[in-house]
């Protein structure tokens, strides 16, 4: 039975606390709210941070004999207190996992019942420790940070099983090749009594049995498929996405009269996954990772629609990608399920975004194996990542408009990667332990953007965002040159840009927007703009929309060749920040918060292309008499090697050109260098273009490189 539709709801007193779960409780006042959804999406509580105290009255037929009914909340943002009849049920802690109760006997007493629930979703007090796992929806620079994301945000529904009920089942492919492919299933059997059951598994064709005996309550189960010649789930890059039925049945014994007590069924996929040296393999096979982070598809992410979740999937697809960073975050259902379905692989981050206080390492480890029993058995999750930043940071709009103010940031941020800290080094090694624990199958990142640091100096992957917070957009191949170890995976780069989709900046107010707003409520960085793209240098709205657009565009096309040009030597790969906005806003996303696409989509999808053609790049300025030598390389993902392909480079100025060309074989997951073009600068002044065209079977690609001639 599905407890969704219209509730009520007031906001929490503490009269109305110890009162609204009595039986006989007047909820005939209180404001229609619709679940699952959050609170805030209800204009009577657009403002309020809660808690919220929320009522439902349902009918049900009482549960036959020896049967066990359940209420479950698929998702409560973020934490509960649940009483059924004016009885406490329980509470729960955690957004994104599902919450059960066992209510046979308050089903049985009666047919007609009241449901209440309190739930709490405080904003954090200081953002530099907070104690609410809630990821990037109460801490982020990419959503309104004064959101409150509280409600019943997921389905609440009731549920029958007999005796036995399956309370956890954990999935997990521990090995995949052509000949053999082992899965390993734990499952939490709750049995109401002593007994022996028949635990029976489907996967596929492949059928197991097995006779299991129960003590009274939770039992712990753990056993093990083996298939012989497995249909493999590939990687779109690699292979076809096969995907398998998993059915685990606890049928009862003759004498208990037979008959199935409960039953999963599941989705699943047979691969295998590694990362060495932030290289990443899949069945065996090398795969070099072109990636983006997605954050929340809507910040109300309850709101979005199944198309909507999907969708962002078949853009990254379609921009050429093999990988997904869920950016500090658990989303809904149908993400996984695309990407199952897609064969695009998943970088799964934890909800753990910055600083977090002392005394949350239990619940976060806790937490950690619940995302693994949530998410385990989906295919695309290659890897699990605990915190993203684990850095004390709670950097306001303003910042970014004090040069000062900025240079403190990243003195603090620098020493908290360099010294012990209690985020880094105590809550994020027990997140870590927790996952791998949970989860032996796939490779398991502590934390993201660490630098290498003492002891080890090995440090995480990186996020480089030269040409926005640091440096010049030019500055990442010599960067690279000099610490090649934080080249091994680029986890974020890029540039913010102004979308199409602009209403919400007031566009016809320019030049004097909203700047306040803009940054308090829309992510925008004024102060980084008034460096990368001054808004004082454009005199209408839409050519500096225009050229913030463009200056994404080359951030973020020249930074990824500069990686794809050092694939494997020794970067593994990267995710650009960010795919898409979950709310209107002027960020990194390529894609706008209607998902209409920026110049920068089209960078991304021309820089993943599975073979591009690229050289150094000119220098923004050069003089007649210049001599310069510019390495082309071709790079291909291509599993087979190209062959007779021809490359053609074009140099042209005011009045002349020159023209080279090749021909030869590229090596198959390779980055071939093709030649040295040496040149002197011409006697002359203007534009000078460098143009890179490459044939080859049914593959072409160009590039276009740019410089000013100047006496």
């Amino acid at each position: 039975m599905e407890l969704t539709g219209t509730w009520r709801a007031a906001v929490a007193d503490e009269d109305l606390r110890r009162q609204f779960h009595e039986d006989d409780f007047d909820d005939g006042s209180w404001e229609p709210v619709e679940v699952p959804g959050h609170w805030r999406s209800t204009p009577a509580f657009a403002d309020a941070d809660g808690p919220l105290l929320y009522r439902r009255d349902f009918e049900v037929a009482a549960p036959g004999e020896g049967r066990r009914s359940w209420l479950t909340f698929d998702g409560l943002f973020y934490q509960g207190d649940v009483w059924l009849d004016g009885t406490y049920v329980g509470d729960t802690e955690g957004y994104f996992a599902p919450h059960t109760f066992e209510v046979t006997e308050h089903l049985r007493a009666r047919s007609a019942h009241q449901l209440a629930v309190e739930v709490t979703c405080a904003p954090p007090r200081d953002k530099r420790a907070k104690r609410s796992f809630t990821g990037v929806f109460q801490h982020w620079d990419c959503l309104d940070p004064t959101w409150n994301p509280g409600g019943l945000w997921r389905p609440v529904h009731l549920t029958e099983t007999g005796p036995v009920r399956i309370s956890r089942l954990r999935v997990a492919c521990t090995r995949a090749d052509s000949t053999r492919a082992v899965v390993v299933l734990r499952a939490s059997l709750d049995s109401v009594g002593a007994r022996t059951v028949r635990l029976v598994t489907r996967l596929g064709a492949v059928d197991h049995e097995a006779d299991q005996p129960l003590a009274d309550g939770a039992n712990e189960v753990e056993w093990q498929l083996t298939v012989d010649d497995p249909a493999l789930w590939w990687p779109r890059a690699l292979g076809e996405p096969v995907l398998h039925d998993l059915a685990v049945r606890v049928d009862l014994a003759a004498d208990e009269g037979g008959g199935t007590s409960d039953e999963r069924r599941l989705r699943t996929g047979l691969r295998q996954v590694r990362l060495r040296s932030w290289v990443a393999s899949v069945n065996g096979e090398r795969l070099f990772l072109k990636g983006s982070n997605l954050g929340p598809t809507r910040m109300a992410l309850a709101e979005a629609t199944s198309e909507e979740l999907a969708g962002d999937v078949q853009l990254a697809v379609d921009a050429g990608l093999d990988l997904l960073r869920i950016h500090a975050h658990i989303t809904r259902p149908e993400v996984y399920e695309a990407a199952d379905a897609a064969g695009l692989l998943l970088w799964q981050d934890l909800p753990l975004q910055w600083g977090y206080a002392r005394g949350t390492r239990k619940e976060a480890a806790r937490q950690a194996a619940q995302a693994v029993d949530l998410l385990g058995h989906h295919p695309s999750i290659a890897i699990w990542c605990g915190h993203n930043e684990p850095l004390p940071l709670d950097v306001t709009a303003d910042v970014w408009a004090d040069p000062k103010a900025v240079r403190r940031v990243a003195r603090r941020g620098l020493v908290a990667q360099e010294l012990p800290t209690w985020n880094k080094t105590v809550l994020d090694r027990s997140v870590k332990r927790a996952l791998e624990k949970a989860d032996p199958s796939r490779p398991v990142i502590a934390h993201s953007g660490v630098l290498p640091h003492p002891p080890l100096l090995d440090g995480t992957d990186s996020h480089l965002y030269f040409g926005w917070y640091h440096g010049d957009e030019r500055d990442l191949p010599a960067f690279l040159r000099a610490f090649p170890r934080l080249g091994r995976f680029v986890s974020e780069l890029g540039a913010q840009a102004v979308p199409d989709t602009a209403d919400f900046m007031e566009p016809e107010r320019w030049p004097d927007l909203d700047w306040a707003r803009l940054e308090a409520h829309h992510s925008l960085q004024k102060g980084i703009f008034d460096q990368r793209v001054p808004p004082a240098e454009h005199a209408t709205f839409d050519a500096w929309r225009a050229a913030t657009q463009a200056y994404q565009a080359t951030v973020i096309r020249r930074q990824i060749e500069a990686l794809r040009r050092i694939k494997y030597r020794p970067t593994g790969g990267f995710a650009q920040f960010l795919l898409a906005d979950g709310h209107p806003g002027v960020t990194w996303s390529v894609l706008d918060h209607t998902r209409t696409p920026k110049a920068g989509y089209e960078a991304l999808k021309a820089a993943c292309a599975p073979v591009i053609v690229v050289a150094d790049r000119l220098p923004a300025e050069v003089s007649p008499g210049d001599a310069l030598a510019l390495d082309v390389h071709v790079v291909s993902d291509l599993r087979t090697a190209l062959e007779g392909a021809v490359v053609e480079a074009r140099l042209r100025w005011s009045d002349g050109e020159h023209t080279w060309r090749w021909t030869g074989d590229v090596p198959a997951d390779a980055c071939q260098r093709i030649a040295t073009i040496q040149l002197v600068v011409p006697d002359a002044t203007g534009p000078l273009t460098l143009e890179l065209a490459l044939a080859g079977g049914d593959h072409v690609a160009d590039n276009r490189y740019e410089a000013t001639i100047a006496r």
